[in-house]
Order: structure tokens, then sequence, then C-alpha cells
């Protein structure tokens, strides 16, 4: 009996050591697929503080959970199913959708860059005292856009990430995604709760006074401009990771001189660190030449169209 015991506590231990060593492998692959969707999470924390801006300070956070709990909906519910489902019935399709996601990534970077060499944009942002202005459908309004924009960039982030676990099992597969949804989704829409508040947080320790006053004066001084260099760092990722994810594409699909020509300036730079810079900046250059055609292109078929006119209006 004591030996059967032992047997079954053996039996148990070993058991446990092979689930502690799955969750793991698990939490391992989940961080490597979250770096590798480091241009769109960048760009997600980067956007989604514009759709609070005019609104009251009490609404701000319970707002960004609305948006939280939609992104989670978007990820787990929408996006993870049908992720899955292709990788097994189509794996084929993960590349093309990875450019295509990869193109939007490059058009709304380039989009940006040809917004801020146009001279557009000025003066956005300044609308914090409208606030009181906004109403409960406005404010249903602004998270129902959020959310899909969160579902555009929650795709990408779910695609990519599938992609580097596509040769695992499938249970492997959607405990990764699974593991990717929540712990993103946590970073970034708590990263934007903390950004949005900052300023109020500021502001409080100005109007209590004392030795805290003046780095409070800071905060409020230097938020407009740490939001504004996160959208520089988003647009520059947004392109990186597009360009990177064209160029490995088309040498799946045969082309293959763009990324061999990068991937030999990257050897000659030596590798390591400045290698990466080397394939990161030609990554991001190839990204923005790409979406320039792109949104070119868009802007060209919108005024053939008389659409971009009726935007305007």
């Amino acid at each position: 009996m004591a030996g059967g015991l032992l047997a079954l506590l053996d039996d148990v231990a070993l058991i446990a050591r092979a689930a502690a060593a799955s969750v793991d492998d698990v939490a391992a692959a989940a961080g490597k697929t979250s770096v590798k969707a480091a241009g769109v999470v960048v760009d997600d924390a980067a956007v989604t503080p514009r759709y609070v801006t005019g609104i009251q300070p009490a609404r701000e956070l319970p707002m960004i959970w609305r948006i939280t709990k939609g992104s989670l909906v978007n990820k787990l519910v929408i996006i993870l199913p049908v992720a899955l489902l292709l990788s097994w019935l189509a794996p084929w399709a993960l590349t093309p959708i990875l450019m295509l996601g990869g193109t939007y990534l490059c058009f709304e970077g380039a989009h940006k860059v040809l917004h801020k060499l146009k001279g557009h944009g000025k003066g956005e942002g300044d609308t914090h005292a409208q606030g009181a202005d906004k109403t409960a459908a406005d404010e249903d309004k602004l998270v129902k856009g959020a959310i899909m924009t969160d579902l555009i960039l929650s795709a990408e982030i779910m695609v990519i990430s599938l992609n580097e676990v596509a040769h695992q099992p499938m249970a492997f597969r959607a405990a990764v995604l699974v593991v990717v949804a929540i712990g993103i989704t946590a970073l970034v829409y708590g990263a934007v709760g903390v950004l949005v508040k900052m300023d109020d947080i500021g502001l409080h320790m100005t109007e209590r006074g004392g030795p805290g006053a003046a780095f409070g004066r800071g905060l409020v001084t230097a938020m407009p401009k740490v939001l504004s260099t996160i959208a520089v760092v988003g647009t520059f990722a947004m392109l990186w990771v597009g360009g990177h994810i064209i160029l490995v594409g088309l040498a799946e699909f045969g082309v293959t001189w763009p990324y061999d020509t990068i991937h030999s300036l990257e050897v000659a730079a030596g590798g390591g660190i400045l290698g990466w810079l080397v394939n990161t900046f030609f990554s991001l250059v190839f990204g923005l030449l790409w979406g320039m055609v792109v949104a070119l292109t868009v802007d060209g078929v919108q005024a053939l169209t008389g659409r971009k006119e009726a935007a305007a209006h």
C-alpha cells in the first residue's frame, strides 16, 4: 500500500512538473510573441488617449474601462476563434493576412507623416474646455469608435502572435493567444489610464502647494509633450513593424531581394544591437515607402470619386 501511495505521489509530482513546464513555455512564448507585436502595442497606447480628450476628468477612467472590456471581447471572443480556425483549416492564409495588416500599418504611419508634412492637425487636443458639453450619447460614440480601432490593431497583434507559434499544437497556440490578449490589454489600457490622469495628478499637487507644487506644475506642462512623443514613437513603430512584415511576406512569395538586401546590410553592420538598428531603420524606410504608395493611391482614388471633398465637408 505504501509503495503504491509513493508511486502515485511520484506520478502526481511528475504531472505537476510537466504542468509547470508547460506554463513556463506558454509564458515564454507569449513574451516572445508580444515583443514581435510591440509596434502595434505602442501605437494602440498612443491612439487611445485621444478618445477621452475633452471628457470630464471624472468620466475618463470609466470610459477607458469600457474600452478595455471591449478590447478583451475583440481579442478573446471575436479574433481568437477566427485566428485559431484559420491556423487549423487554412494556415497558408496567415501570411497574406499578415501582409494586409502590415500594409494597413504602413498606410496609417505614412498617412500620419503626410498629414504632418502638409501642416494638418495643428490645434488638435484643445478640447478640454468642451468636456462639460459631452453627453452620454457622445461618450457611447467615442467608446464605439475606440473599440472599432482596437479591433483592427488587436487583430494585427493576435495574428502576429499566432504566426510565431503556428507550428505548435492547437492547445498551446490557444493558451499563448489568451495570455497575449489579457497581458497586452492590461498593459496598454493600464498605461493609458495612467497617462490620461497624470495631468490631473499634477494639477492636484499644484493646488495643494508645498514642496510638490513645482513637480505638479512640471507634470501638467510635460504631459502634452509626453503624449506627442508617444504618438511619434507609435508612428515609427507602425512603419517599422509594417515594413518588416511586408519584407518577410514578399520573401515567402519569392520576391526576396528587398529582404536579402536589408539582411546583408544587417550582417555588414556586425549583427548585435547595431545590426538590429540597421535592420529596423531600413525596415522603417521600406514601410514608409510602401505606405506612401498606398496612401497616395487611396488619396488619388478618393479625389477621382469625389469622396475626399465629401469627407472634408
